[in-house]
C-alpha cells in the first residue's frame, strides 16, 4: 500500500529548464518552478542516444560476457527534477541518513582513447531509505537539507569513490542513483564551479540485492509499491547499461555493499 502520509512523486521527464537550454537549474529556480505542486507520473526516459559503455550486466549484478574492446557511449537518461546545483565536493554524503551501506565507485573513461578520464566531476544525488529527496518539501523533506548528494572528482585511475547508503524507493521508479559528470571546472571553496556537463545518466542496483535489502530496517517502513527494474519505462531506456556490480561486505547485508560501474563519456560533449 502506497504510503498517503508523505506522498512521494514520481519523476517526470525533466523540471522547468532555464531559456538557455542549460541542463541545470539553481536551487531557487528549481524550488519556485515546483511550487510545492504534485509532480506527472513516471516518465518514460530520454531515448536512449547512445550505446553501452560497459559489458551489459544480468540482474545478478554480474558482467555479461562481451568483448573488452567494446568502449563506447553510455546511454543518456533523464535529469528528472530533484536535481539542485550545490555541486559540494565531499565523499562521505549521508549527513546520518540510516540504511544499508555503500561504497560507491565509479570509474570514467574516455571513449575517444578507452583511457580513464582523471580531474572529471562525478556528482550523484538520490533519494533516502523512505524515498525522500534532500531539497525539496514533496516527500516530507525540506528546502534546506542536502542529505545524499555530493561531488567527487576522479583520481589517477579515473575513479570517483562515495560513501553513502543503499537507496530506497518511491511510487512509479525502481531504485536507482542520478550522476552527471563535469568537465573543466575547479574547486574552489567546497564546490565545483564552471566547466560544463558531459553526462546525465542513472545507476541501478540488481533486484537480487533490491529485494533483500527492502526486508531490512529502516527499508521496510517504506510503505510505497516497489517497482521492479523491469517495469521501469526510463531503466528499459538504456538501464541495463548502468546496472551496478555489487559485491557484499561480509556475510551480513546489513554490514554493506560495494557498488562499482563504468561511465564511457565524451569530454567534449555538452547538454
Amino acid at each position: 500500500m502506497t504510503d498517503t502520509s508523505h506522498p512521494r512523486p514520481a519523476e517526470r521527464e525533466r523540471g522547468p529548464q532555464p531559456a538557455d537550454g542549460s541542463v541545470g537549474a539553481t536551487r531557487r529556480t528549481v524550488i519556485a518552478a515546483l511550487g510545492g505542486a504534485t509532480l506527472g507520473a513516471a516518465a518514460l526516459g530520454l531515448a536512449a542516444t547512445q550505446a553501452t559503455a560497459v559489458p551489459d550486466r544480468n540482474e545478478t549484478g554480474r558482467p555479461r560476457s562481451r568483448s573488452a574492446a567494446d568502449c563506447v557511449l553510455t546511454p543518456e537518461q533523464t535529469e528528472g527534477p530533484y536535481y539542485l546545483d550545490l555541486e559540494t565536493v565531499r565523499k562521505d554524503i549521508t549527513e546520518g541518513k540510516p540504511g544499508v551501506p555503500l561504497t560507491l565507485r565509479v570509474k570514467v573513461i574516455d571513449t575517444a582513447t578507452c583511457s580513464a578520464l582523471p580531474g572529471t566531476a562525478v556528482d550523484i544525488w538520490h533519494c533516502d531509505a523512505l524515498g525522500v529527496y534532500s531539497g525539496y518539501v514533496a516527500g516530507g523533506s525540506t528546502p534546506d537539507t542536502t542529505f545524499l548528494r555530493g561531488v567527487q572528482l576522479t583520481d589517477s585511475a579515473g575513479v570517483a569513490e562515495f560513501t553513502t547508503v543503499y537507496p530506497g524507493w518511491y511510487v512509479g521508479r525502481a531504485l536507482h542513483i542520478h550522476v552527471k559528470t563535469h568537465v573543466g571546472g575547479t574547486v574552489t571553496g567546497g564546490r565545483y564551479q564552471g566547466g560544463h556537463v558531459s553526462h546525465t545518466g542513472q545507476l541501478y542496483f540488481p533486484e537480487t540485492y533490491n529485494s533483500r535489502v527492502a526486508a531490512l530496517a529502516p527499508y521496510r517502513n517504506n510503505t510505497a509499491t516497489r517497482t521492479l527494474n523491469a517495469r521501469d519505462g526510463i531503466y528499459r531506456n538504456g538501464g541495463s547499461a548502468t546496472l551496478l556490480s555489487l559485491t557484499q561486505v561480509g556475510s551480513d547485508l546489513g554490514k554493506g555493499v560495494t557498488a562499482t560501474v563504468v561511465l564511457g563519456i565524451d569530454p567534449n560533449a555538452v547538454p
